[in-house]
């Protein structure tokens, strides 16, 4: 599918692989409503873009304000075309540790913003991209998840984290059946290790020491590469249904 001309909703858009893809999005003439709870950077990132970028301040895993969003997308845009859902948290805790075991509630939260939030934001995002006309391609739409090859690979203190990715890999081709009849297409991105806000607040040499975990290029990923790939999703009409790993052949260790 064309990018030019096309609207997209990007949950997280406000920084990191967000922000990336609302940038590229932008880059190739989209229209794109960028949804994300940090109110100062999505507005900055949006006047920064133009006209043709909006911000929606909302919450993902509650329904009526991604509903705002997607209503927004279409007052403003006339149609979704695209989804792309990168907003969620990486909390870290042992199932047990000397301090008791897993809280409860973080493992809920982390469900509740990494698996209920993507998930609420496609099945709205889908309810309008199937009153869209056919495109050349027979299709509707594009949508892509984010998760992590923690979803695989997941690490000491990774319980909730790789199993909220592990819900989004496990999602990506039953959403593919479903939406298939209707024209539109699913991946997921499962990163390795990104240059993100995350990482940017650890120390340089630690920086440093995680990208040379990577076989190659032994370097931590760029936001745009990512970027790359969701752009090569939704031009290229056959990739749907498939998780695809953005690691540069990394292979997590325990810890």
């Amino acid at each position: 599918m064309k990018i030019e001309g096309k609207t997209a909703l990007v949950s997280g858009g406000a920084s990191g692989l967000g922000e990336a893809a609302a940038r590229m999005l932008a880059a190739k003439g989209a229209q794109v409503v960028i949804i994300d709870l940090n109110e100062e950077a999505g507005a900055v990132i949006a006047r920064e873009l133009g006209a043709k970028v909006a911000f929606c301040k909302a919450d993902i895993t509650a329904a009526d304000q991604v509903q705002a969003a997607v209503d927004l997308a279409q007052q403003q845009y006339g149609q979704i075309d695209i989804a792309i859902n990168c907003a969620g948290i990486a909390p870290g805790a042992k199932l047990v540790s000397k301090k008791g075991p897993h809280d409860l509630g973080l493992f809920r939260k982390t469900l509740e913003v990494n698996v209920v939030g993507p998930f609420n934001v496609m099945r709205l995002a889908a309810a309008k991209m199937i009153e869209n006309k056919l495109n050349d391609e027979g299709g509707r739409g594009v949508m892509i998840n984010t998760a992590s090859i923690a979803a695989v690979d997941g690490q000491v203190g990774q319980t909730a984290y790789a199993a909220s990715k592990a819900a989004l890999v496990g999602m990506t081709l039953p959403v593919a059946r479903d939406l298939s009849e209707m024209g539109i297409r699913i991946c997921t991105i499962a990163p390795g290790l990104y240059w993100t806000p995350m990482m940017a607040s650890l120390a340089e040499n630690i920086q440093e020491a995680l990208g040379k975990m990577v076989p190659f290029p032994s370097r931590l990923g760029k936001p745009e590469e990512f970027a790359l790939l969701a752009e090569q999703i939704i031009e290229n009409p056959m990739l749907n249904g498939e998780t695809i790993r953005l690691d540069g052949a990394l292979r997590l260790a325990p810890k």
